[in-house]
């Protein structure tokens, strides 16, 4: 019986982000292993290059495209994601080699997150431009659909440049990875509706969905786009934490969680199906092994209902 949406899950690169410790190369490939092992659709790795929360240390982090060709090798069946990369930190036309080759590593697995970013931390402690957001990130984009949907571009713009562009040799995707965009705000919603073939949102219950579907679909019709042709996906962080509640510093925007019962948690999950979101992306704290073998339950359950 087919699953009534795809479920994925974030794995940890970060110290004291999701679990009290720096987790290990020895760590991360535990858990992936054991989503695969498990049933899950997908494996996500976030991209920040330095976190600083609110009266707290430094977090640092592992790079996650690094991490990602890892998992590519490792693995053999699951989906892999950037969640999502930000395009200011790398040169977009290499960023498109990037993706090609990882989707060459991975046998066509991979599947390219990409956003504006957001962290200002990221970018002054490491040295990018932290002005025109959306601007940069619509030279990026351009540049790299443009490579990876047709080989080659010649662009010249006012932050980015890619003169007659080509994208050789090509992976197992004849037009690249599919893309998804991270988006809420409208210049990068009209954005998603012109180059992505996802669209992500952070959105913790189903009654959540439908005022985001309503705006990513007219921003769809605005660019002339059937909205049909855009899959919907959805981050959710599942509270395994038995009471003790999610840490300000990991949930910023102070997302209620999901939580309860196997049962109740694939009610969740089947609820965002039920509001046309087609793929999620949990995250589970804390980010351990015993939480991706919590889920487990979860995905049994989502397989007998369809």
């Amino acid at each position: 019986m087919t699953r009534a949406l795809k479920v994925g899950i974030e794995l940890p690169i970060a110290e004291r982000r999701g679990r009290d410790d720096v987790p290990s190369w020895a760590v991360i490939t535990e858990m992936a292993l054991a989503a695969e092992a498990v049933g899950f659709d997908s494996l996500w790795i976030e991209d920040h290059l330095l976190l600083r929360p609110d009266g707290e240390p430094p977090q640092g982090l592992w790079d996650g495209w690094s991490i990602l060709c890892g998992l590519a090798a490792i693995t053999s069946r699951i989906t892999l994601g950037s969640f999502v990369t930000c395009t200011a930190f790398r040169n977009p036309a290499l960023l498109a080699k990037m993706a090609d080759t990882l989707d060459e590593i991975s046998g066509g697995r991979f599947v390219l997150g990409l956003g504006a970013g957001w962290n200002e931390t990221d970018f002054l402690a490491f040295g990018y431009p932290y002005d025109h957001l959306v601007g940069r990130f619509e030279e990026a984009i351009t540049i790299v659909h443009g490579l990876l949907r047709d080989g080659a571009i010649d662009f010249e713009g006012r932050y980015h440049q890619a003169r007659d562009g080509v994208l050789q040799p090509r992976g197992p995707t004849p037009s690249g990875p599919p893309i998804m965009i991270g988006a809420s705000g409208e210049r990068m919603l009209q954005l998603t509706a012109r180059y992505a073939d996802i669209w992500n949102g952070a959105c913790t219950s189903p009654e959540r969905v439908a005022p985001l579907r309503d705006r990513i679909d007219a921003a769809c019709q605005s660019v002339g786009r059937d909205p049909t042709t855009l899959g919907r996906s959805v981050a959710v962080l599942v509270d395994f934490t038995g009471g003790q509640g999610i840490p300000a510093s990991f949930n910023p925007a102070r997302l209620p969680p999901i939580s309860g019962t196997p049962t109740q948690l694939a009610d969740a999950l089947h609820g965002f199906a039920s509001e046309g979101v087609s793929h999620v992306q949990l995250t589970p704290l804390p980010m351990t092994v015993e939480s991706v073998r919590a889920l487990a339950p979860v995905l049994d359950i989502l397989d007998h209902r369809g």
